[in-house]
């Protein structure tokens, strides 16, 4: 049963939509928008609306983010832009219109979160923070979740190992925001908890869309259907991150809105599992993955969601790279779906003996897993990022799995 329950390359996820690895585009679920590649640069500010946190007015900037309303202003290409008078582009009061390849479920906008209802107020704990580099989707950092407490009115729960937190900074400066945690609620219930974000360039503060899968028989299954949105910060000085989710069913987008846009002829980072397909080539490398115990979420919106947390491993080069060598990055976990068929969902990170981190997703069913790996662009294994491969099954080894990757023909 733990071979069926290992999958600790499962990288398909749940909510986002962008492009998918093999360059074509993903659908979207609950907490995510519909895929498509990232536009031109922003449109020409409108008149009108209040500033935003006294951002910059109304100017274009290809690939940037751009606001309605307030003056006048000039953008540099890449950029974001605000509405009012001068000062850092923030979010304000606006609402943020994400890029669509990034649109977290809300293609016409995150409106402010704390125009809702609270729900609760989260602070987790920081583990060791990855700092992977500029890869082919932008500057990435990978911030481990080692714990934390979340409280509200209605729900008091802890955040459990396993959590983990994909962070990506594009050229133009905006973000956009993976977060992925396990949390067992005071009354025992288990929560997956998958969270989409974006934020504009100089705004510290992330918008969130929180989707939670929560057992359909609990006293917490309201989680399930509601909607949500919410902040993250990090302070860094004091390892922690901190979550304010609320109720928005009823708040609108309305204006002032903020754009923002990717940049031209960057690759859309994907929310969703390739479904590509292929052949065997060269064997790229072999990873010895050891595991947790798992959990069950039990049978939630989707199916039921096993979650096995990812403790550690080896790696060893194969024939494509044979000079890799290293460990699998305690963190992370396989977030397996289990339904009619087994979907195998894993997220966690290698740190080559060379100094390199790469990251790994790879998801899909028995018999058709696919990787999609993301390291420093220039750095020794950059042909991970550019080239298109296929996982073998995870097989039996000491404490948990072995998985060998190969060049896709």
């Amino acid at each position: 049963m733990k071979l069926l329950m290992i999958g600790i390359l499962g990288v398909c996820a749940v909510a986002c939509g962008q492009a998918g690895e093999d360059g074509s585009t993903g659908t979207t679920s609950s907490g995510s928008g519909d895929a498509a590649s990232g536009g031109p640069g922003g449109t020409t500010g409108t008149s009108g609306g209040a500033g935003m946190g006294g951002a910059g007015g109304g100017s274009t900037g290809a690939g940037g983010a751009m606001a309605t309303g307030g003056g006048s202003g000039s953008g540099s290409a890449g950029g974001s832009v605000g509405t009012g008078g001068g000062g850092s582009s923030g979010g304000g009061e606006a609402t943020i219109v994400p890029d669509p390849s990034w649109t977290c479920g809300m293609p016409d906008g995150i409106p402010l979160p704390t125009l809702g209802e609270p729900v609760f107020r989260a602070t987790l704990q920081l583990g060791e923070t990855h700092d992977v580099g500029t890869t082919q989707f932008g500057q990435r950092r990978l911030l481990d979740v080692k714990g934390g407490t979340l409280t509200g009115d209605k729900i008091q729960a802890t955040f459990l190992t396993g959590g983990m937190e994909l962070e990506l900074t594009l050229s133009n400066g905006s973000v956009e925001l993976e977060e992925i945690n396990i949390l067992r609620a005071s009354d025992g219930t288990l929560i997956y908890l998958r969270s989409c974000g974006v934020a504009p360039a100089g705004d510290g503060v992330v918008r969130i869309i929180p989707d939670f899968e929560v057992a359909q028989s609990s006293s917490l299954a309201w989680l399930n259907t509601g909607k949500f949105a919410g902040t993250r910060v990090v302070d860094a000085a004091a390892g922690t991150i901190q979550l304010d989710v609320y109720d928005i069913a009823d708040v609108a987008a309305g204006e002032p809105k903020i754009q923002l846009r990717d940049p031209e002829g960057v690759p859309n980072q994907s929310w969703e599992c390739s479904t590509a397909t292929g052949e065997r080539g060269s064997s790229v490398f072999t990873e010895s993955v050891t595991l947790g115990a798992s959990i069950s979420v039990g049978a939630s919106k989707r199916g039921t969601r096993n979650i096995i947390p990812i403790t550690g491993g080896t790696v060893t080069g194969g024939m494509l790279l044979s000079g890799l060598s290293g460990s699998v990055l305690p963190g992370g976990a396989d977030y397996q779906l289990i339904g009619a068929t087994t979907v195998l969902d894993a997220r966690y990170a290698l740190s080559s003996n060379d100094g390199e981190v790469i990251v790994v997703r790879n998801c899909g069913p028995f018999g058709a897993l696919v990787p999609v790996f993301e390291t420093r662009a220039d750095g020794p294994y950059a042909i991970l990022n550019t080239k298109q491969y296929v996982s073998s099954d995870p097989g039996g080894a000491a404490g948990g799995v072995s998985l060998t990757f190969y060049e896709r023909r």
